[in-house]
């Protein structure tokens, strides 16, 4: 049985890939609060960011960083503090928890699944903090992909808005909901469990030859005009 890390497991995406996961794998949440409670997941309460990170002894075979932001603002209104926030989040958590788990990871040709977001491919308007900091993310994707070929996989997805707190503020009413599906060709927004679905294609042995790729869920809003 394979040992999985997800940060930031709680809630949205990463819960959705630890409820995927839980029954076949030995998960390890690190977040700020417990994930589900199931015998094959432990859960460590940790703020990555202020926090040490647990030791795990144990063999690691993947590792998930799911913690984001989605500070929407017009950029007079983001301030550096703005712009630090967010790439500590996305950038600088995940590069503490790649530090720290890296040599376990290469030591069984581990896989490791970053986030992005359909905002790095597409320009639109009050993204700039978070495409500026998500696009590091996949800066880093491909530079590690290339560092640790052979010995870790690094892998990005880069979803379009899906229905988690984090999209609250977007998704607030039937008439929001409504016009986010009408903005997408395919006339749908996402579920954490469409992302959660590539996340464990991307940690298994069936993408054994898939490095330093991003991957679009986007339901046709970059990809396709119709």
């Amino acid at each position: 049985m394979k040992t999985i890390i997800v940060v930031g497991g709680s809630k949205g995406i990463g819960a959705a890939i630890i409820n995927s996961l839980k029954d076949t794998h030995k998960v390890i949440n690190i977040s700020r609060t417990a994930a589900i409670s199931h015998a094959n997941v432990t859960n460590y309460t940790v703020n990555v960011l202020e926090d040490e990170l647990p030791e795990i002894e144990s063999t690691i075979n993947g590792l998930v960083y799911c913690p984001g932001s989605i500070n929407l603002k017009p950029i007079n209104r983001l301030s550096l503090d703005d712009f630090r926030a967010d790439f500590e989040i996305n950038v600088l958590g995940a590069v503490k928890v790649i530090q720290k788990y890296v040599n376990n990871l290469k030591n069984n040709n581990g896989s490791v699944v970053l986030f992005s977001t359909v905002a790095t491919k597409l320009g639109m308007p009050f993204h700039a903090s978070v495409a500026a900091s998500k696009s590091a993310v996949e800066g880093l994707t491909k530079s590690l992909a290339g560092e640790f070929a052979t010995k870790v996989r690094f892998n990005c997805i880069a979803p379009t808005v899906t229905e988690t707190s984090l999209a609250d503020k977007l998704l607030r009413n039937d008439k929001q909901k409504e016009n986010m599906e009408n903005r997408h060709p395919l006339k749908t927004y996402l579920q954490p469990t469409d992302v959660a679905s590539l996340a464990n294609y991307l940690l298994s042995d069936n993408a054994s030859a898939i490095s330093g790729q991003v991957f679009p869920i986007d339901a046709g809003i970059v990809s396709l005009k119709l």
